[in-house]
């Protein structure tokens, strides 16, 4: 027992190899599927009443445009999930990628409004991907730089938003909504170009039994960021788990041989999937932590898409009550304005994220930022002059734009590899619920003249998330990720 070999977890490889050009290579792939769902999302601020005025739409069917999008996501984000952790994380964000480009370029040929809405329904689908992205970047940082390179990659959807306005600034006067969509599909095809290039988690093939491969990548990270592997035999969490659990000494090397690895495999591969890893989420020890991520998904995307829609809704004239005509015939060229500079609300956001995340915590950060979010609300309840309507969606944007950031941090860190992409992807699905009503409030209860009630709606909501954040049952901030639910680690966390 005394010269037995040391072993070491993909967690202390990684914390030994830190972070260099490796993860800045693939933090830049990640980092173009953000960009990607960024720039797919945020034209659905011009479309909508490019297309109600190009093809006579009603409010309705204008909102249609919007909330098929988030009913693919949410079948998306589900499917993707299962996929991923079922089939690893490549194989995952490859699929994504091409039905989000496809379908993305396709729309832009649409020959009337229901074919367009298939497509911007299939464009959804894919568009659910997005937690495998983000879970997959996540597996390649170090723990103690965890908050702030997850803040780093979270800016990308910034970069995306900033983008897709000054598109649409330049091209919606000139060539119209069909070009706008075309050029907003590019994205997803440099993903596709460089697929062969991406290596698979890590953690994830270990998980898997697969360590040899993981150990390839392990040494292609080594290499690349000019470090070395720490020495012995590498090993997941599961297999420590057991290990501690045997008490036959023979039962130990048992459980490290090829066979029996080969087993556990096989196991995760036969009981992680679909309905058994929604089981899992729901466990005694994910379940409260699980139920109160999906109210705080579901508050954060109904509130932030809801403040895009806003920022151009409110800002058309329809504050005050205008009737449609006048309004999309007065102030198209103040709409794209507008969304420009309220674009440049995520920059502030992402600061304070940055600042905070790995001082204050997950938590405390989150919370915060709820509940500035709905002093900066509060004024619009009433009418006001259309700069300082600006002014206080801006600031509200900061404040939304933070806790998004923050909560794509802490989602994959409270869930273990085996089920991380599933329980993420879950609960990005339940956050596209809101996504799928939130049309219906910021476009139709405005374009109603019921912009208090809209206002007050946002406030219950937005106010409601901040107290679940506060009730999440543990701090994330500094913990080491866990790759099975019975992980010693995980436990110690989870009481």
């Amino acid at each position: 027992m005394g010269g037995e070999t040391p072993k070491y977890t993909v967690e202390e490889a990684i914390a030994a190899m830190g972070f260099g050009k490796f993860q800045i290579l693939v933090l830049a792939y990640a980092g173009m599927g953000w960009i990607s769902e960024a720039m797919e999302m945020m034209l659905l601020s011009f479309v909508g009443p490019a297309l109600q005025s190009a093809w006579d739409l009603s409010s309705n069917e204008e909102s249609l445009i919007t909330s098929v999008v988030f009913a693919g996501m949410l079948v998306g984000a589900y499917t993707w999930g299962i996929v991923s952790d079922k089939h690893g994380r490549r194989k995952g964000f490859i699929i994504t990628a091409t039905v989000t480009g496809g379908a993305g370029f396709l729309s832009a040929l649409a020959p009337n409004y229901t074919s367009l809405i298939i497509l911007r329904c299939l464009v959804g689908l894919g568009l659910g991907g997005g937690p495998v992205l983000s879970s997959w970047f996540l597996e390649f940082i170090p723990t103690p730089s965890r908050g702030t390179w997850m803040v780093i990659f979270s800016a990308f959807w910034t970069l995306g938003t900033i983008l897709e306005a000054s598109l649409a600034w330049v091209v919606m006067p000139r060539l119209g909504w069909r070009w706008l969509l075309a050029l907003s599909s590019l994205p997803s095809s440099l993903l596709l170009i460089f697929y062969r290039v991406t290596p698979e988690s890590p953690r994830y093939l270990c998980l898997m039994g697969r360590t040899t491969e993981a150990i390839d990548v392990l040494e292609k990270i080594a290499r690349m960021n000019g470090t070395e592997l720490p020495c012995g035999t590498l090993v997941s969490d599961h297999q420590t788990e057991l290990q501690e659990k045997s008490i036959d000494p023979s039962e130990d090397a048992n459980l490290l041989s090829p066979r029996t690895e080969n087993a556990t495999r096989k196991g995760l591969d036969s009981n992680i999937g679909g309905i058994s890893s929604l089981l899992v989420l729901l466990s005694p020890k994910l379940v409260r932590s699980t139920l109160l991520l999906w109210v705080v998904f579901f508050g954060n995307a109904f509130s932030y898409y809801g403040l895009v829609l806003l920022t151009s809704e409110l800002n058309n004239g329809n504050s005050k009550c205008m009737p449609t005509k006048v309004q999309s015939q007065e102030s198209q060229d103040v709409n794209y304005k507008n969304v420009f500079i309220a674009s440049f609300a995520e920059f502030p956001g992402l600061l304070i994220a940055a600042a905070t995340v790995d001082r204050l915590g997950r938590k405390l950060s989150m919370s915060a930022m709820f509940f500035l979010c709905c002093f900066c609300l509060l004024p619009l309840v009433f009418h006001q002059p259309e700069g300082l309507t600006t002014g206080l969606l801006f600031g509200a944007r900061i404040c939304i734009t933070a806790t998004f950031t923050i909560v794509y941090i802490y989602a994959p860190e409270i869930y273990p590899t085996s089920v991380r992409t599933t329980g993420v992807g879950i609960a990005s699905s339940v956050g596209r619920i809101g996504g799928i009503l939130c049309p219906l409030v910021a476009v139709g209860l405005v374009h109603g003249c019921h912009q208090t009630a809209s206002i007050v709606l946002f406030e219950i909501v937005i106010f409601f998330s901040g107290i679940c954040v506060v009730l999440f049952p543990f701090e994330t901030k500094g913990r080491e990720l866990s790759d099975t639910v019975s992980s010693p680690k995980h436990i110690a966390e989870s009481a």
